[in-house]
């Protein structure tokens, strides 16, 4: 029997003592750890100077916790992965080789001989970057880009090197790097949605998941813009509805979920569903014309590739990033359409893919330096992971997370460089390795963000974007 505190408690013995002594000590460690973090309250960003709440809107703009470089992201995602060895990163010995087979782990099995390249390179700008043959307007840029050659990844499944490239975790229902960004920063545009997708036009493998707010609020996931006609469904009011009715019925509702807020003050996902209420009632106004380029010069289309019908899809994604980064809007991804992932005739598909993406990627950098945006957004090329340097089946490669590419360039990029190095066929990173969690933290750091205090409190344990790990590659800034 056990006296404390003026009452009495049995414990069954020694096991039972230790066990509700232990959970206390635990408590008392837990409170000592809050008091010294300060006010620990999920839903309020590191970097804000007010809570996100507090002004009513989620999406309200926030100071960053230092001077930042980049203000908005557009990132193009080549999903199905890119081969780099046959795009920016040719390598010789590949070419020597070619045909003679080594021991190596392939995802499908059954790997093929080495395979050099089908594709010639040459070296373009002031800093001599190689580029493959099928990237003429892409090659004109690399004096901007920071080439990262040394990326790795987790998985070789397209679905969870998908989740971790998105969100830092190759496992579903955490949140995605567009949502870490807005739940930090916010929103310059009151009209549009903060974090906007442009998927492709066969579906992301993994869906909505890889644009997902996890955990945190949903007023920070992805909305998802239709490549083509009306960028969202039922954005036109019904003939029968006019404005003014429609004016009375959201005023009606923000009385009533008002008077329930009351009873469940900050409530987060509550809030966020009241602001979506008013951000489709704006957006009616504001997102039926971001696909109406009629304003848009003819020499402006033409730039895109809008003319042409390989480019023309991915050509309208490209402008229509531009016109909501102009817009306010914080995070937008644009995904190319097909799939990257040659398994057979890599010749054929990476072909198609760089004639559909070579003049939007080209116009899109054009379009952003002479408009002054340049400065102040971060562009990011890349897949989820690479290619496999051995041949799969008739003239493919396999699947390749051991060692692949992606590019920056923008905000705060130093133009020109070469960052880290696969070995001499392209297999493994061995040079200057970067992870996902690298790149992630590079990524929040243009942003006037720190990756390890941009936290959110869920399940009672802090997490953030680049989880336990990540360093900001600081040798490709500028």
């Amino acid at each position: 029997m056990s006296h404390h505190c003026g009452r009495f408690e049995t414990f069954r013995n020694r096991r039972d003592f230790l066990k509700k002594a232990g959970a206390g000590f635990g408590m008392l460690a837990l409170a000592d750890l809050l008091r010294a973090d300060g006010p620990l309250t999920a839903g309020i960003p590191f970097s804000s100077s007010a809570q996100p709440f507090a002004s009513g809107s989620p999406m309200a703009p926030r100071r960053p916790t230092y001077r930042a470089r980049a203000k908005s992201v557009i990132w193009l995602f080549m999903e199905g992965a890119p081969s780099s060895v046959d795009l920016f990163d040719p390598k010789p010995e590949l070419t020597k080789r070619d045909g003679k087979r080594i021991a190596i782990d392939v995802f499908n099995g059954n790997p093929g001989p080495l395979m050099k390249s089908p594709f010639s390179f040459r070296q373009h700008g002031q800093s001599g970057a190689w580029v493959c043959e099928k990237y003429p307007n892409v090659a004109k840029h690399v004096d901007d880009f920071a080439l990262i050659k040394s990326l790795y990844s987790e998985s070789n499944d397209h679905v969870p090197a998908l989740y971790q490239i998105n969100t830092g975790i190759p496992r579903p229902g955490f949140p995605s790097a567009g949502a870490w960004i807005t739940y930090g920063l916010g929103s310059e545009s009151e009209n549009l949605p903060g974090y906007v997708v442009l998927g492709n036009n066969q579906g992301v493998k993994g869906g909505p998941l890889n644009w997902s707010a996890g955990f945190l609020p949903t007023s920070y996931q992805g909305t998802l813009f239709r490549s083509s006609g009306a960028p969202i469904l039922n954005l036109t009011l019904p003939e029968q509805v006019t404005r003014a009715d429609q004016r009375a019925q959201l005023d009606l509702l923000k009385q009533l979920n008002g008077d329930h807020l009351k009873l469940h003050d900050g409530e987060p996902d509550l809030l966020a569903r009241i602001q979506s209420f008013e951000l489709a009632y704006r957006m009616q106004m504001e997102a039926g014309g971001l696909n109406d380029f009629s304003s848009e010069p003819e020499e402006t289309l033409a730039l895109y590739g809008l003319h042409q019908d390989a480019s023309k899809n991915i050509g309208a994604k490209c402008l229509m990033a531009r016109r909501l980064i102009e817009r306010g809007v914080r995070f937008v991804q644009v995904y190319s359409d097909g799939e990257w992932d040659a398994h057979s005739d890599l010749r054929g598909n990476h072909s198609h893919h760089c004639a559909s993406t070579d003049l939007p990627i080209h116009g899109l950098l054009t379009d952003l330096k002479r408009r002054g945006l340049m400065d102040s957004t971060l562009v990011i090329w890349g897949g989820e992971f690479g290619r496999m340097p051995v041949s799969q089946g008739n003239g493919g490669r396999d699947h390749n997370p051991n060692g692949f590419m992606a590019w920056m360039a923008g905000a705060g990029i130093q133009g020109g460089v070469s960052y880290g190095e696969t070995d001499e066929i392209g297999y493994k990173a061995v040079t200057n390795r970067v992870s996902v969690h690298d790149l992630h933290a590079t990524m929040l750091h243009l942003l006037g963000m720190d990756h390890e205090k941009l936290t959110y409190l869920h399940d009672g344990r802090r997490y953030r974007l680049t989880d336990v790990a990540g360093e900001v590659i600081g040798k490709i800034l500028s």
